[in-house]
């Protein structure tokens, strides 16, 4: 019952090629020293689903400047010039989803449910197909998404979307326990639990690990049989995309 280890051993099961669900929106809540340890074994090929793609130089980012990102599963990715850069230029396939629908397609992933139906995206290509996955070099659409079922219940329509099961998920919390309980602060808790509930092995790094029976079962937002490895991470960087500074006018 006692998962906590070191993150290059909790890391050692990702092969080239794995699919990785990612916690984090935007900056906050991401899993750091898990992504920078896989920056430094040099894993590579991978398929990553997470709200976004970090930027340049942090977060998902850094995997992604390294070339060892080859496809994207997400929502938003507006903060990175290198990810829009290699997606036009076709080196990086990417799936635009639905911000809440990528969150329930991660739930679903863990609860065991195949599919659902939502209205999010009926009437645009999310449903019709046809949204550029990659290209090609010269410009032309390489892979395109395909039409997703459309059906209707009481009058409205919904269109399918099938969950999303990943082979890891890495996930940050504030404080979790030696059996993988975790509790998560304010924002952070965004995808971090629905990541660590698609993987079918989940890595958590923690800011303060506590003894097993010092967390209140009613303040655990994750229970620890949704993961596997516990990372002790103190003291990690803690960025923001962008600051905006206001003078203050006497």
């Amino acid at each position: 019952m006692d998962k906590l280890i070191t993150a290059q051993r909790a890391l050692a099961g990702i092969a080239d090629g794995a699919t990785l669900a990612v916690g984090g929106f935007g900056l906050c809540g991401i899993p750091a020293t898990l992504i920078e340890t896989l920056h430094q074994v040099g894993t590579t090929d991978l398929r990553v689903v997470s709200n976004n793609c970090g930027v340049e130089d942090w977060g998902l980012g850094l995997l992604l400047a390294a070339g060892r990102i080859s496809r994207v599963t997400a929502s938003y990715v507006g903060e990175n010039k290198e990810f829009a850069r290699q997606y036009l230029a076709g080196e990086l396939e990417v799936e635009l989803s639905p911000q809440g629908s990528l969150a329930e397609r991660l739930r679903a992933g863990g609860c065991g449910i195949p599919a659902f139906y939502t209205p999010a995206g009926v009437g645009t290509q999310i449903a019709d197909g046809g949204l550029p996955w990659r290209y090609a070099a010269d410009g032309s659409v390489a892979v395109a998404s395909p039409p997703k079922e459309v059906r209707e219940f009481h009058g409205t329509s919904y269109v399918l979307e099938e969950a999303i099961v990943a082979d890891h998920g890495l996930v940050a919390a504030a404080k979790g326990d030696r059996h993988g309980n975790l509790v998560f602060t304010k924002a952070a808790q965004n995808f971090n639990p629905l990541c660590a509930m698609a993987g079918r092995v989940a890595v958590a790094e923690v800011e303060e690990v506590v003894e097993p029976g010092e967390l209140d079962p009613a303040d655990i937002h994750l229970p620890g049989v949704f993961v596997q490895h516990v990372v002790h991470a103190p003291g990690i960087d803690k960025r923001v995309e962008k600051t905006t500074i206001t003078e203050t006018v006497k």
